[in-house]
């Protein structure tokens, strides 16, 4: 089966690299062992025993580290408890319950790189198939950068929100760029809409990939079998004549992935296609033209769709 961004591999000529699965961790680890200046995390879902590790022991060489968690995650607040015994500054994400609110973000800033995508930092979550988009482009480390200190400010008590902005990378709550820059790259595409997502239902973008199907375009669709919310959608899909596939998810592993190829631009990130991941829960989206992290996922999407059950 073929992945991109193996270990010992660096960014592509032009400053991004797409990782998968397991490999992941591979990169988070050198990072966060290599920072000299900052290690920014906001991770929803933080229990990796050697991802604390390395946090803990950043400090030491001088390294700036600050940690946002969701306080909702059970596993996240005895991380969150484990490195502020370790004089780690973590924060945890004001998440309004009355929304049923939750900070979905998953984000490291290590110096002058960042990873963004759907992977959790979980225990188990290197089981998971996902995928996430290393970036060292100055732009995308800047508006990264900005949203990571509007987070850790208003987990400070102090909210102080970024205004809304049309760039490669999105957020959710506060604002709706992740569901403009899905909006953007549905009406761009002419030929292609190959997706991997984890829970489907949200009825726009159902309606979208109708759409795109009914003019002409290749749409495929990979979902999670155990999501019981896709059920519905699928079926709205299929009737409509769309091709929708379910990933061969072994006991206890999942197609965590929210990512899809709009002709040649990637959007991956942590947001599902979903109204509360749309338009609820704080998420983080990034997008890109690479054509390295083009490839990589469409020959994993082809292989994907070819395992998959109809």
């Amino acid at each position: 089966m073929g992945r991109s961004g193996e270990a010992g591999e660096g960014l592509s000529a032009s400053g991004v690299r797409l990782w998968q699965d397991a490999a992941i961790f591979t990169l988070v680890g050198q990072l966060i062992g290599a920072a000299h200046e900052r290690v920014l995390v906001e991770m929803y879902e933080l229990g990796r025993t050697d991802i604390l590790d390395g946090l803990s022991r950043a400090p030491a060489r001088g390294v700036r580290v600050r940690v946002i968690t969701d306080p909702t995650v059970e596993a996240s607040r005895r991380s969150s408890a484990e490195l502020r015994t370790r004089g780690v500054p973590v924060r945890a994400y004001p998440v309004d319950d009355a929304r049923h609110q939750i900070d979905h973000v998953k984000l490291l800033i290590a110096d002058g790189e960042a990873v963004v995508g759907g992977m959790n930092w979980g225990a188990h979550s290197d089981q998971n198939h996902d995928y996430v988009l290393e970036t060292g482009l100055a732009a995308d480390l800047e508006r990264l950068a900005r949203i990571f200190d509007q987070d850790w400010s208003f987990a400070g008590g102090q909210p102080a929100p970024l205004r809304p902005v049309s760039s490669a990378v999105g957020q959710t709550a506060p604002g709706d760029e992740i569901r403009r820059m899905l909006e953007g790259a549905f009406a761009a595409a002419t030929h292609r809409i190959l997706a991997e997502i984890y829970t489907l239902t949200d009825g726009r973008i159902v309606a979208e990939l109708v759409a795109a199907h009914r003019w002409g375009l290749d749409v495929r669709v990979v979902l999670d079998p155990n999501q019981a919310y896709n059920l519905h959608s699928a079926q709205m899909l299929r009737s409509a004549g769309v091709s929708v596939r379910w990933y061969p998810v072994p006991p206890g592993v999942l197609l965590h992935a929210k990512v899809g190829l709009f002709d040649d631009t990637l959007v991956v990130g942590s947001a599902n296609w979903t109204v509360s991941g749309l338009g609820v829960n704080h998420e983080l989206d990034i997008k890109t033209q690479d054509p390295q992290a083009i490839a990589a996922y469409g020959s994993r999407f082809e292989t994907d769709w070819t395992r998959s059950n109809v």
